[in-house]
C-alpha cells in the first residue's frame, strides 16, 4: 500500500510543481502590474569612498569623487531611494596598489533593506587615482616679523614654544617644501605680544605648498615690546577751554583725536615727571552755537616735544537746550471749502504744546504758528477733523493739540435774496 501511494505521488508531482510555478508567475505578474519596475538615474551624484589604502601610501588625487548611478527598482521604492542618501553607496578598493597612476573600478551597492532594487550602470565606470609614497621631513620654524612697533618702542628678541615642525604628505609635494614659516605683525605695537600663529609650508618661490600637513599646525610666539629711553607714550590729551557758548545752548560731547600721544625728551627724567596727561593750548568757545572741529597744539614743558603730528583735533558738540511751550487760543483756519458751501467749526480755537530748542521757543512770533483744517473734496455733512499745525521754525515739534479733534459742519450756503431796484415815476412836463 505504501508503494502504491508513493507511485501515485510521483505521478502527480510534475503537475503540482507546474501548478506552483504558475501560481508564483500569476502572483509576480499581479505584483508587477500594481508596482512596475522603473529604471532611471539617481537624481543626485553618489560620493565615491576610497578603501584599502596602505598606511605608507597617500593619494595625490584629492576628493570629492562622485559617480552617477542608474538603478532599476519597484516604483514604490523610488521615494526612499531619492530621500535616503545612505541606501546607495559607491567605493573604490585600492588594496595592494603601490605608487603610480591607477584605473580602478567603481563599485556601487544598494542596501539590503531596499527590496528588488539593482544597479544597472555607473558613470564613470572607473576612477583614475594617483598614489605616492608617504614622505616626512623636519624643518626649523622661521619667524618673519612684519611692520614696525609704535614710535618710541622697539621689538626685542622673540621666542617660540617650539623650534621644529614636521611636514608630511605625498613625496613629490614634500620635496617642494623649502621652509616652514610663521608671520608676526608688529605694526604699531606698543606692548608685548603673546599669540598663536598658523604655520605655512612654502616652496623656494615662497608659494604655499597645499597638499601637505604640518605638525604642529600653530606655534605660540612671545614677542617682548619695550619702550625706548626718553620716550613716553599713552599720555592722555586734556582739552583746555576758555569763553562761553551762546545762552540757551549746551556742550553735548568733547572728543580728542588722537586721545593719547607720545612725547620725547633727551632727558628721560623730564618725561617721567609728567603727570600722565598733557593739556592743549586754550580753545575759545566764546559765542559758539554749533559743533566745532579745531586743530590745536599741545602745551608742553620746555625740552619735551610731541612725536608725530604736532596738532590734535578737538571736536566739541554743541546743541540748543530743549524745552516746551504752550501756545493758547490759536484760531482754527478752514481751507479748501468747495464753492456754494458754508461751514462752521467747534471749537474755533485750540491750544498747542510745542517743544524744541529753547532759543527758537523764546523767539516764537504769533504768525509763526498756523492751525489748519483742510476741507477739500468734502460734501455737506458733519465731520470730526484733526487739525494740522504749520510751524515756520522747522526745528520745532508739535507735542499735542488740545482738543486734538474739532467738529466741522458743512452746509449749502443760502442763496442771497436780490431786492429789485425801485422804479421812478416820470414827472409831468
Amino acid at each position: 500500500m505504501t508503494v502504491g501511494l508513493l507511485r501515485r505521488f510521483t505521478q502527480v508531482l510534475p503537475s503540482l510543481a507546474l501548478a506552483f510555478a504558475m501560481a508564483i508567475a500569476v502572483w509576480v505578474s499581479a505584483e508587477t502590474a500594481d508596482n512596475p519596475f522603473v529604471t532611471q538615474d539617481l537624481p543626485r551624484p553618489v560620493e565615491v569612498e576610497i578603501i584599502g589604502l596602505d598606511p605608507g601610501i597617500v593619494q595625490v588625487t584629492k576628493p570629492p569623487f562622485q559617480a552617477r548611478v542608474k538603478i532599476i527598482a519597484p516604483q514604490n521604492e523610488w521615494p526612499r531611494l531619492i530621500s535616503e542618501p545612505d541606501l546607495v553607496t559607491a567605493l573604490v578598493d585600492v588594496s595592494g596598489l603601490g605608487p603610480g597612476v591607477h584605473e580602478v573600478e567603481i563599485k556601487a551597492q544598494i542596501a539590503p533593506a531596499l527590496r528588488g532594487a539593482d544597479i544597472v550602470s555607473i558613470q564613470p565606470p572607473e576612477l583614475t587615482i594617483t598614489l605616492e609614497n608617504l614622505a616626512t621631513r623636519s624643518f626649523s620654524i622661521k619667524l618673519i616679523r612684519q611692520g614696525e612697533p609704535a614710535i618710541g618702542f622697539r621689538a626685542e628678541e622673540p621666542s617660540l614654544n617650539q623650534d621644529l615642525a614636521t611636514v608630511s604628505g605625498p613625496e613629490s609635494e614634500v620635496q617642494k617644501v623649502a621652509e616652514v614659516r610663521a608671520s608676526l605683525d608688529l605694526g604699531d605695537a606698543h606692548e608685548s605680544i603673546n599669540t598663536s600663529i598658523p604655520l605655512q609650508a612654502l616652496d623656494q618661490n615662497e608659494q604655499v605648498v597645499e597638499q601637505v600637513t604640518i605638525n604642529p599646525e600653530r606655534v605660540i610666539v612671545n614677542q617682548p615690546i619695550t619702550q625706548r629711553g626718553g620716550f613716553r607714550s599713552d599720555l592722555v590729551v586734556k582739552p583746555v577751554f576758555v569763553g562761553r557758548i551762546v545762552d540757551g545752548y549746551r556742550v553735548t560731547n568733547i572728543s580728542v583725536f588722537p586721545p593719547a600721544v607720545t612725547v620725547f625728551s633727551v632727558n628721560p627724567q623730564d618725561v617721567n615727571e609728567l603727570p600722565g596727561y598733557v593739556e592743549t593750548s586754550p580753545i575759545n568757545l566764546q559765542g559758539a552755537s554749533d559743533d566745532l572741529e579745531i586743530p590745536i597744539g599741545l602745551n608742553l614743558p620746555s625740552g619735551i616735544s610731541l612725536v608725530g603730528d604736532q596738532n590734535v583735533v578737538v571736536q566739541v558738540g554743541i546743541a540748543a537746550i530743549e524745552s516746551s511751550l504752550q501756545v493758547p487760543n490759536q484760531k482754527v483756519e478752514l481751507i479748501g471749502l468747495g464753492p456754494g458751501l458754508a461751514t462752521a467749526v467747534v471749537p474755533e480755537r485750540v491750544d498747542i504744546i510745542l517743544s524744541g530748542p529753547l532759543p527758537l521757543l523764546d523767539s516764537l512770533l504769533p504768525n509763526d504758528v498756523r492751525v489748519v483744517v483742510d476741507l477739500a473734496g468734502l460734501l455737506p455733512g458733519v465731520y470730526q477733523m484733526t487739525p494740522s499745525v504749520e510751524l515756520r521754525p522747522a526745528q520745532l515739534r508739535v507735542d499735542s493739540i488740545l482738543p486734538n479733534t474739532v467738529e466741522v459742519e458743512i452746509t449749502i450756503a443760502p442763496t442771497p435774496t436780490i431786492t429789485p431796484a425801485p422804479t421812478s415815476t416820470p414827472r409831468p412836463n
